[in-house]
């Protein structure tokens, strides 16, 4: 492998855990204008279990916004020990463990999830894109309102 092409890795697994960073930060200040750009336009998967499963980013979005850009919600997102892999110059994976943490500020109700991501990811015009993403949950621990 030549400098050029160790270098063009090293720029692909580091725009790709930007990405990754971009969406988790965004899901937690409610930013929907972020989190739709870090999806592919078009035909997409997002597979988020029993919150729903959706094939474009516009319908992911909206429930989004529906459940989660109230006041009251407080979000933490924390994605760790990221597996990139470089299929090709343009397509990659990725596995990532998730920590979530959710509060209602209102009733006090909590939700704490163990998770992983696993993600296709597509260079499309020069930036990297999520094109599936699917949560595994390995982990849960609802506290009621008080």
């Amino acid at each position: 492998m030549t400098l050029e092409q160790r270098i063009a890795r090293l720029e692909a697994l580091e725009a790709i855990r930007q990405l990754k960073h971009r969406y988790l930060n965004a899901c937690d200040l409610k930013d929907v204008d972020s989190i739709h750009d870090c999806f592919a336009e078009g035909d997409i998967l997002i597979d988020y279990g029993p919150v729903g499963q959706f094939t474009d980013r516009d319908s992911f979005v909206a429930l989004y916004q529906q459940l989660a850009c109230h006041e009251r919600v407080k979000d933490l997102h924390h994605g760790s020990n990221p597996e990139i892999e470089l299929l090709s110059e343009t397509e990659a994976t990725g596995r990532w463990g998730l920590f979530y943490f959710n509060l209602d500020a209102e009733t006090g109700a909590t939700l704490q999830l163990g998770a992983v991501y696993y993600d296709r990811y597509q260079c499309i015009e020069g930036r990297w894109k999520i094109v599936e993403t699917r949560v595994e949950r390995l982990q849960e621990l609802a506290s009621p309102a008080t």
